[in-house]
């Protein structure tokens, strides 16, 4: 089958073969993947995703390090190619989409039967092949970690990448009011296609300032989730519009800086809420998600 292997770490924007690049030449010859337990299951992949953690772990940088060389890629679908006898609920034919550590940039990947899901009818396999990584963080992060509700504010910072997009998508499904900052007049174009209540351009528009005008005359206080795959000075800058008891929920760090932010902002977020609900005895606390998996509360 044919694959993209990983040879060494190094640029991932070389393309494959050259001295210089981490991928080894795309052949024909890697072998087909056997069936690895009675529950396994071989999938034929359709469509798989480029995410910013594959992009990251070709040089190295991500938190997982796989052995050389590994074929790259998460999160797949495709058509179910064979099955294992203690298989039930899927058959050849089936389609499925899932979520790997490696391995989707290939013809052929096995997995256990309980990490597919079958992709429903009306959605396209391209389209579900970007569905468990970006749709599963921002469902994971706004509906379980911050527990986003119809009428809340949601400020999303890189809107118009994939989590982005699906966190405008979620947040809208779930009710809330949706701020989504961007560059570029397309960009900010599709995002009102899918529903985002005010969009910024971030290469034009101050967005703190764009923001604030946004909330005064639809007469809302303040962002109640904050949704950040960016980092940055933005991060710290977007802090001031925050509400009391606020949730703030890093996904990553896509432009590169890791921003710092300061105790005295939850301090002050929590002093205000016990002002303004002093005759309530729970404290308010302010979220902080680490990615899609952490628990850690400030």
């Amino acid at each position: 089958m044919e694959a993209l292997v990983v040879r060494k770490l190094g640029d991932p924007t070389l393309p494959p073969g050259g001295e210089e690049s981490p991928f080894a030449a795309v052949s024909g010859d890697r072998p087909i993947p056997e069936l690895s337990s009675p529950t396994s299951v071989r999938v034929r992949v359709a469509a798989t995703s480029l995410n910013f953690a594959t992009f990251l772990q070709v040089q190295g940088k991500y938190q997982e390090r796989p052995p050389l060389p590994f074929v790259p890629g998460s999160d797949y679908a495709g058509v179910v190619d064979a099955v294992g006898p203690g298989v039930r609920r899927l058959r050849p034919g089936d389609r499925v989409c899932s979520l790997a550590s490696v391995g989707s940039f290939a013809e052929f990947i096995v997995a256990d039967e309980k990490a597919l899901y079958v992709v429903p009818d009306g959605c396209d396999l391209v389209a579900a092949g970007a569905l468990p990584v970006a749709f599963g963080t921002s469902h994971l992060a706004l509906a379980h970690r911050a527990q986003l509700k119809a009428g809340q504010v949601l400020l999303v910072l890189g809107a118009a990448g994939g989590v982005g997009v699906s966190a405008v998508q979620i947040g809208k499904v779930c009710g809330a009011i949706v701020i989504a900052v961007a560059r570029g007049v397309e960009k900010l174009q599709y995002l009102k296609s899918i529903g985002a209540d005010h969009v910024i351009d971030s290469s034009k528009e101050n967005v703190i300032e764009s923001a604030k005008s946004f909330l005064k005359a639809s007469g809302l206080k303040g962002v109640d989730v904050l949704y950040d795959p960016v980092g940055g000075k933005l991060t710290q800058d977007s802090l001031k519009l925050l509400n009391w008891g606020a949730h703030i929920l890093l996904i990553g760090f896509a432009s590169g800086d890791v921003p710092v932010i300061r105790a005295n902002i939850a301090l002050i977020k929590a002093h205000l809420a016990f002002a303004d609900l002093r005759d309530r005895k729970a404290v308010g606390k302010v979220m902080i998600v680490m990615g899609s998996s952490a628990k850690s509360r400030l």
